[in-house]
């Protein structure tokens, strides 16, 4: 592999986050377990819960471990409208961005299909920019009727970064709380769980160089949910089953030290994602960025995120081109890898499905380097040509 672009879908695991899954892996013992191999493993957990929550900018006691970030959005979305409807049946609806990941808008489907529920899409702009004026109006309407608002802080596909802590602000006006997957965004830009109100807040580990299969959800201490998984009671209730001491510390380990570093690894990131994106545009080959993208900007649109559309290209033959050229990127999120559709991001935003048919994402991260950009505009003509050849465009 010559170049590897797909940060978004998973970060390399950093040397640091992987001896310390190693370490804490040998030791024996059950979190739960009251005799001294258990209490050693559960302060692993417990000095790991401590460490995640002071990089959130939450208390411990609202760090609830899960598997990742999916079964944090579930347990977030599902847990706080079966809990919010049941303390009010009038308290159907979920106000919802039509951009978020599929781990959100999924799990809405099923509720609406299982569960009563009715959904409220909040309006986007061209950028991704989720309207505060929107949501103002749209709670407005019968404020006693929502049960939740969930809007992603930084958008998987297109990088744009939300105003969270406007649209947490107007939700609280209501007594409404705000969940907000921030999968993408932690690490990689400022993020203060109590400064911005945010009530849940959905993290994982593999996004910021930790391993794949941990996360978090960050859960205000008055907030309700209705757990989705029962047994042992673990984590305040909510999330029963045997603790990952391994994982929380290798987690931990990683989140601390991208956190640590942001500010210069942003700066660095932001320098190779804007050099990237003018030498795409540059080689006129019909290549336009997405979302929100000012040059030196690494707050309003995520720092290693280079999302674009080529004309008359097809997505799916351009990764596959740049695949066999040793280049490793995607077309969205991998979550939906497999599925041959435009994007509903795309799509959501304004593009027609020929438009988002070409998209390309490229993201950057810790181990992004200079060559990793030469090696992509020195392919990307022939990999275009080639694509629009086999969509029959230019031939």
């Amino acid at each position: 592999m010559t170049a590897y672009l797909d940060h978004a879908a998973t970060t390399p695991a950093r040397a640091s986050a992987l001896a310390a899954f190693a370490e804490v892996a040998a030791m024996p013992g059950n979190p739960s377990s009251l005799h001294a191999a258990g209490r050693a493993v559960r302060r692993v957990v417990e000095e790991s819960r401590e460490s995640l929550a002071a990089d959130l900018g939450a208390h411990p006691t609202e760090v609830v471990l899960t598997s990742g970030g999916t079964e944090a959005d579930n347990l977030a979305v599902a847990g706080a409208f079966r809990a919010r409807r049941a303390a009010d049946p009038r308290r159907r609806r979920i106000l919802l961005s039509p951009i978020e990941h599929h781990a959100v808008l999924d799990t809405v489907e099923h509720l609406v299909r299982a569960a009563g529920a009715t959904v409220t899409w909040l309006d986007v702009d061209r950028q991704g920019l989720v309207s505060v004026a929107g949501l103002r109006e749209a709670i407005a309407t019968d404020p006693g009727s929502v049960a939740l608002v969930s809007v992603m802080w930084a958008n998987n596909e297109i990088g744009t970064v939300e105003p969270i802590g406007e649209l947490a602000a107007v939700a609280h006006e209501h007594g409404i709380p705000l969940h907000t997957d921030a999968v993408q965004a932690f690490g990689h830009v400022p993020l203060d769980v109590h400064d911005v109100g945010a009530d849940l807040v959905s993290v994982t580990a593999h996004k910021l160089g930790g391993p794949v299969g941990f996360g978090a959800l960050v859960v205000r201490r008055d907030i309700a949910l209705e757990p989705l998984t029962h047994g042992g009671g673990q984590e305040r209730g909510l999330r029963s089953g045997t603790l990952a001491a391994a994982g929380a510390r290798a987690f931990a380990v990683a989140a601390h030290e991208a956190v640590g570093s942001r500010e210069s690894e942003s700066a660095r990131i932001v320098g190779l994602r804007d050099r990237l994106l003018r030498g795409a545009v540059a080689l006129d080959e019909g290549i336009a960025v997405t979302g929100a993208w000012q040059a030196g900007d690494g707050l309003r649109r995520l720092p290693g995120n280079a999302h674009v559309i080529v004309e008359g290209a097809d997505g799916e033959s351009l990764l596959l081109l740049l695949d066999a050229a040793g280049i490793a990127c995607s077309t969205g999120s991998a979550c939906a890898a497999g599925v041959s559709r435009p994007s509903h991001v795309l799509t959501a935003i304004g593009y027609a499905d020929a438009e988002a048919r070409g998209a390309l994402r490229l993201t950057l991260g810790h181990t992004s380097t200079d060559a990793d950009v030469d090696a992509v505009l020195a392919v990307l003509p022939d990999v275009v040509t080639r694509s629009r050849a086999a969509v029959g465009v230019g031939a």
